[in-house]
């Protein structure tokens, strides 16, 4: 069983990982916490206590940072996930509260309770993990693995020519991850980009899960037209949930162990790179099973009553 805390900013793909996350037998989801990036940090907290209450989790949610460590704020990916971060479904307020803890806070006591188990998988932005490992020297030790999705090593960005997203909206925080010490495994858009969710895919969804799939069918409309406008053509990538499933599935993955440094100014901020330091490395995730991960997302969903 595999103890997880998701670190998110939903998002569309967001809430697919999570509902998969939801329903997967193999992950005991412990909590979320939330991050600037698709949306605000606000945004993202109620998206996600909807996704908690909409898939019936007694977990809590804890809100996290709102800006970068040291960079200005970003305007939200509104143009990719909508103006709430559900494609076209309009905003609705939970019944449910954020914890009083900080996300911060709940990271650094889940890993201290749940010490050499605790897996973490950020899907935005890394400044919380950052924070948290400057609140807590004992963080980085105290975590099993930090799964995240973000970053690329062969394939480019998809922000900049030389940067993914995540790591482009908090460059600092991610060099900060990388060079801490701790188990990181890095699931980018060498692997995610081989991995696509297609609008047949999403009706299938709604078909064999209608309360929950409808929902992320729902969502979808919106998303894949972002893509069509950037010329894919073929569907999504399945970023966010690559990388929950490369939390209890890392054998469907080939991965390059890689110490990782990160660009955090000029043209190429953002960008993962070799490091040159001596660093503990990375598993930097470069190859994937994909139609095992993709099958394994579906019949995950289709199990979401």
């Amino acid at each position: 069983m595999t103890k997880l805390i998701i670190d998110t900013d939903p998002g569309v793909d967001d809430a697919m990982a999570i509902f998969y996350a939801a329903a997967a037998p193999e992950i005991e989801l412990l909590g979320l916490t939330t991050i600037f990036g698709n949306v605000t940090v606000d945004m993202a907290t109620r998206n996600a206590l909807r996704l908690v209450e909409a898939a019936g989790l007694d977990i809590p949610v804890a809100a996290g940072a709102s800006t970068p460590l040291e960079l200005p704020p970003y305007k939200p990916s509104f143009h990719v996930h909508g103006d709430e971060g559900f494609g076209d479904i309009p905003a609705a307020t939970p019944k449910g509260t954020a914890a009083d803890e900080s996300a911060v806070e709940f990271l650094c006591r889940m890993a201290r309770e749940h010490k050499g188990e605790l897996v973490v998988c950020p899907i935005g932005p890394l400044t919380n993990i950052a924070q948290a490992i400057q609140q807590d020297p004992d963080f980085v030790s105290n975590v099993k693995r930090i799964v995240l999705m973000g970053g690329s090593y062969r394939e480019g960005g998809n922000i900049t020519p030389h940067a993914e997203a995540n790591i482009y909206h908090d460059p600092h925080a991610a060099e900060m991850v990388f060079a801490s010490g701790a188990r990181v495994e890095m699931v980018g858009l060498d692997v995610t980009h081989r991995i696509l969710c297609t609008a047949e895919d999403f009706t299938e969804m709604a078909a064999t899960a209608p309360t929950l799939g409808g929902m992320l069918q729902d969502m979808s409309h919106f998303y894949l037209e972002f893509y069509k406008s950037v010329g894919k053509l073929d569907g999504c990538s399945l970023h966010d949930p690559a990388a929950v499933i490369a939390c209890s599935h890392p054998d469907w993955f080939t991965a390059e162990n890689v110490g990782i440094e990160v660009s955090c100014e000029g043209d190429t901020s953002g960008a993962t790179i070799e490091a040159k330091d001596g660093r503990s490395p990375t598993a930097v995730y470069t190859a994937v099973e994909a139609k095992k991960v993709k099958s394994l997302f579906l019949e995950r969903i289709a199990t979401l009553s």
